[in-house]
């Protein structure tokens, strides 16, 4: 962004109070939320912590405010980009382009971070175990079995419950994520995790696609 350009105070305030966030999510994600301090966000970002206390009022209006985040990140809003009508005719290409958004947002230094800490506070914060019960996963396997029902409707996969297999299909993506992440961490190779996304969509269609019958003239 141009450091130039004419800035109202209130739009300064707001790119201040943005860096605060960005700052305090990636020490939070390698720290730990109760290991970093409110001078420990303030001096990686070079101000005073009186400073800091004009944008929030603690630590923890800082954490509520990026776990309301996690409510607009990319695993939550996957279906919100997507027209609903006739959208479970798309099939195993909609499939891919689920496994896809994971894969990308594994590699997405801001998305990895906002997962780091999910992982980190899930435990301690109801707040967070809320947002990823409801968010995360509940609203996208709900989303997903209506999916395939709609599948089974037009024969275009085998009958069965649609419920449960919104859950086979949506847990080892997560799975993955998670691998993708711990490698990460330890600054190891990927390599060999990159490709089952794919292989995931792939495996999983070919076992409950419905076969065509060749017509014999």
């Amino acid at each position: 962004m141009n450091e130039q350009s004419v800035n109202t105070p209130l739009s300064k305030g707001g790119k201040t109070k943005e860096k605060i966030l960005k700052h305090a999510l990636k020490l939070f994600s390698m720290k730990g939320y109760k290991a970093t301090t409110v001078r420990d966000i303030a001096g990686s970002i070079g101000i005073k912590q009186s400073a800091l206390y004009n944008h929030f009022r603690n630590k923890d209006e800082i954490l509520e405010t990026l776990i309301s985040n996690l409510t607009s990140s990319a695993i939550v809003t996957l279906f919100d980009n997507k027209e609903a009508q006739e959208l479970h005719k798309q099939g195993k290409s909609l499939l891919m382009s689920i496994a896809a958004t994971f894969k990308l947002i594994s590699f997405d230094g801001q998305n990895e971070a906002l997962f780091k800490l999910l992982m980190q506070e899930i435990y301690r914060n109801e707040r967070i175990r809320e947002i990823y019960n409801e968010y995360f996963y509940q609203e996208n396997v709900k989303k997903l079995s209506g999916l395939f029902f709609g599948m089974m409707q037009a024969d275009m996969i085998k009958s069965s419950d649609p419920l449960l297999l919104a859950n086979e299909f949506f847990s080892p993506l997560f799975f993955y994520q998670m691998q993708v992440s711990l490698l990460k961490l330890d600054k190891k190779s990927t390599s060999s995790v990159v490709s089952l996304f794919e292989k995931h969509v792939d495996y999983f269609w070919d076992n409950i696609k419905v076969e065509k019958q060749e017509t014999l003239f």
